[in-house]
């Protein structure tokens, strides 16, 4: 062991690096969140009715530090991400003195990173779909990209213009695409967005765009091929929002066999109303897609979702959240009403936050 420590200090040393701090500032944050959800199928089946206990977790631990020039270096991992177990690690943001910031390595896209937040409800209710419907249930639903790539956001103010910051992303794939399925290979997007005042009112408005390319030999279309825009406006305790994205894509169910998106889109609106300890949240959404099983065949018949949630949520104590939620959801595959994966779904519960 002792000659293992002084070959570490030799090189140390021989790098300049004996000065260097041994360890960067690191912070942690999580939740859990403990309810009951139920459900209540459209289904004549028995067992259409039913509900359970439900118990998530999140712990994500933060790294940073910030070099004598004034650039924050940071990074970090989540440990536990809701129902799964698996380590999921950040890449490294490097956020710069004037304001401007570049993601690099698992960076994500402009595409979606600008969109303003259009409100809806809280809890964990929800009614699952089949894999083979292909409407889009978020705005930024073609948001996709390899891991190697970057994402830049400019400051505050770009161009002199008040409450604007613009994004620009790009990615570059090849790190083992299969030819065959659904795979991002070269992506590039763009994405800004507005704040301004109207009165009374913070009015967000916030785009984007992107283009994927595929690996996928058979494709006739892109990976993702996709606008997107979204605008809000909080007055006082009120908030309200509206989003509506569009576009085509493939679509992949089992890693290997890539399908056809065609004539995605989706309409998404919401409200927040805040009042003491007490939020009251709506919101709805209506997506729909025409897809196929093959990769280079356009898409025929109609997939779509509809969904209308609610929420009551109190703040019972510092970091701890009761929440009341309800939601109501119709999914159609192929034109056809999917009885055993429509109906409504409610929850009660708490999150419990540090």
């Amino acid at each position: 062991m002792k000659k293992e420590l002084l070959i570490a200090s030799a090189l140390t040393a021989s790098f300049g690096l004996a000065n260097v701090a041994e360890a960067a500032t690191a912070s942690y944050s999580g939740h859990i969140k403990s309810g009951v959800t139920g459900k209540d199928l459209d289904s004549t089946s028995t067992g259409n009715s039913t509900y359970s206990g439900n118990n998530l977790s999140h712990f994500a631990i933060s790294i940073s530090e910030t070099t004598d020039s004034g650039i924050k270096i940071s990074t970090g991992f989540t440990v536990i991400n809701e129902s799964t177990s698996a380590v999921n690690n950040s890449g490294l943001t490097l956020t710069f003195t004037d304001g401007s910031a570049l993601d690099l390595i698992s960076a994500g896209n402009a595409y979606g990173g600008h969109l303003a937040t259009v409100p809806g409800a809280s809890g964990e209710m929800g009614v699952s779909d089949t894999s083979s419907n292909h409407a889009p249930t978020d705005l930024d639903w073609a948001d996709t990209s390899d891991a190697v790539g970057f994402d830049w956001s400019s400051a505050a103010d770009f161009g002199g213009i008040d409450g604007l910051t613009v994004g620009l992303s790009g990615a570059f794939g090849d790190d083992g695409d299969v030819s065959s399925a659904a795979t991002a290979d070269t992506s590039y997007s763009v994405g800004a967005t507005l704040v301004t005042t109207a009165g009374d009112s913070t009015v967000t408005v916030g785009g984007g765009f992107i283009l994927a390319g595929t690996s996928n030999q058979f494709a006739t279309n892109d990976m993702a091929n996709s606008a997107a825009v979204s605008a809000s406006a909080v007055t006082g305790d009120l908030s309200l929002g509206v989003g509506y994205s569009t576009g085509s894509g493939l679509h992949d169910s089992d890693g290997a066999t890539a399908g056809q998106t065609d004539s995605a889109s989706i309409v998404k609106v919401g409200a927040k109303y805040v009042s003491g300890d007490i939020t009251l949240a709506v919101g709805y959404l209506d997506g729909e897609a025409k897809d196929s099983v093959a990769p280079e065949t356009d898409g025929a018949s109609v997939d779509a979702t509809t969904q209308t949630s609610a929420s009551i949520s109190y703040a019972v104590a510092s970091g701890v959240t009761a929440i009341l939620g309800y939601t109501d959801r119709e999914n159609t595959d192929e034109g056809t009403a999917q009885t055993e994966h429509s109906g409504t779904s409610w929850y009660v519960g708490a999150t419990v936050s540090f």
